[in-house]
């Protein structure tokens, strides 16, 4: 690409740098998610030699970012702001027509989707804040999109209760294998005994129709005390949501408070446990909960202790790095780095730290139509960025 930059070239071996150096979505046919082993932070090198290019700069806290059919992307800014990548190029202005939101501390224009039928409704679905600092709640834009601007919007969910806090929206967006839109909604922070509670959304994954509606499955559907939108309960603010790849598994991450990041596989229905159970602790240093696991609450499938602050998730199932096809790859933000978890049958058996050597805060990851991954980065002057096999020069590796 004319205007890239090569940034870093990863050696193979995983610790040498040249440049700047160093349970189940269960519906049937599903596989049920098997616990975090108890130990399962075994660090793993690498041989696959690969390479970040920054494709663009000059986002405005950049935070989901979504492929388009004709190859372009579509990007958005938690400062409001929808942003279109095509031709190699990042369009100087943001798309027009899109409605104010709620920006504050964590809040804005966050989590972004396209249906799966964009070719021929064009249709896409944004998570957005809503309100004002006296009451606000996480709600589910849906808006056509014809090239250049938005049109048809119609927010089609908000969550309840209201808050007066600006914290944990949560706000991921993902279509299930089934067709019908789930959605993250954080635990508010100041909210968090609300996560395990069924009349409130917050700490909750809700399963939706495209227009907002509650599929006639959903495991609380006609329970006259729970909200009929909840699919699994007990969560505290979920950044990264994607569909395991050969399966119809849904796999979440959370961030804990200090320590405790969590990756899940969702069942309907289950509760993750939020407060009640944890592997962190309070910001102060007390404990929250002197338990970290219960019977009656799901087992993580990985967690993190310290804190990674988890963001943006993909599997990777494309033919560039063939040895990466199965993995999982994560974004940090208080970690600054790229995570690739191994996983081998159920479990996930080692994890590598990638990308350290750049010192930036991972917000979104996803996996290209065209085999490679790409990351946003989430600062003032954020940054789109590719990874890619390693380009021999010269016939040999620099």
């Amino acid at each position: 690409m004319r205007a890239a930059v090569r940034l870093l070239s990863l050696i193979t071996g995983g610790a040498r740098f040249a440049g700047l150096g160093a349970v189940g979505l269960l519906i049937p046919g599903a596989i049920t998610a098997a616990p975090a082993k108890e130990d399962p932070h075994q660090p793993v090198g690498s041989r696959t030699p690969h390479e970040i290019v920054e494709l663009a700069s000059g986002l405005s806290r950049p935070w989901s970012l979504s492929f388009l059919p004709d190859g372009s992307a579509l990007i958005t800014e938690r400062s409001g702001g929808l942003r279109v990548f095509r031709k190699g190029v990042l369009d100087p202005k943001p798309v027009a027509g899109l409605p104010g939101v709620f920006r504050a501390a964590e809040g804005g224009l966050l989590g972004l989707e396209v249906d799966p039928a964009f070719a021929t409704n064009r249709t896409i679905y944004l998570c957005i804040t809503r309100g004002s600092a006296a009451a606000n709640a996480s709600a589910i834009l849906r808006a056509r999109y014809d090239g250049q601007a938005l049109t048809e919007q119609r927010v089609i969910f908000e969550a309840r209760p209201l808050k007066d806090r600006e914290q944990h929206f949560g706000c991921r967006l993902l279509f299930a294998p089934d067709g019908t839109l789930l959605m993250s909604v954080g635990d508010g922070y100041h909210f968090r005994d609300q996560a395990i509670a069924l009349n409130s959304h917050l700490g909750k994954v809700l399963r939706l129709r495209t227009d907002g509606g509650v599929p006639p499955d959903n495991p609380y559907r006609g329970h006259a005390s729970a909200r009929p939108e909840i699919f699994t309960s007990g969560h505290r603010n979920m950044q990264g949501m994607a569909v395991r790849p050969g399966t119809r598994e849904v796999w979440v991450h959370e961030h804990g408070p200090r320590g405790g990041d969590e990756i899940n596989v969702l069942r309907p229905g289950a509760n993750y446990g939020w407060p009640a159970v944890t592997f962190g602790i309070d910001y102060s240093g007390e404990p929250i909960s002197p338990r970290a696991r219960a019977a009656q609450f799901e087992l993580p499938r990985y967690y993190w202790v310290p804190s990674i602050a988890p963001s943006g998730m993909a599997f990777y199932d494309g033919d560039r790095f063939p040895e990466w096809r199965g993995d999982l790859f994560v974004g940090a933000l208080a970690g600054k780095s790229l995570r690739r978890l191994d996983i081998e049958g159920s479990w996930i058996v080692g994890e590598e730290i990638l990308l350290a050597a750049l010192a930036e805060r991972i917000r979104e990851v996803k996996a290209g139509p065209d085999g490679f991954l790409y990351l946003l980065t989430d600062a003032a002057n954020g940054k789109l960025l590719r990874i890619q096999p390693l380009e021999k020069r010269g016939g040999a590796t620099p």
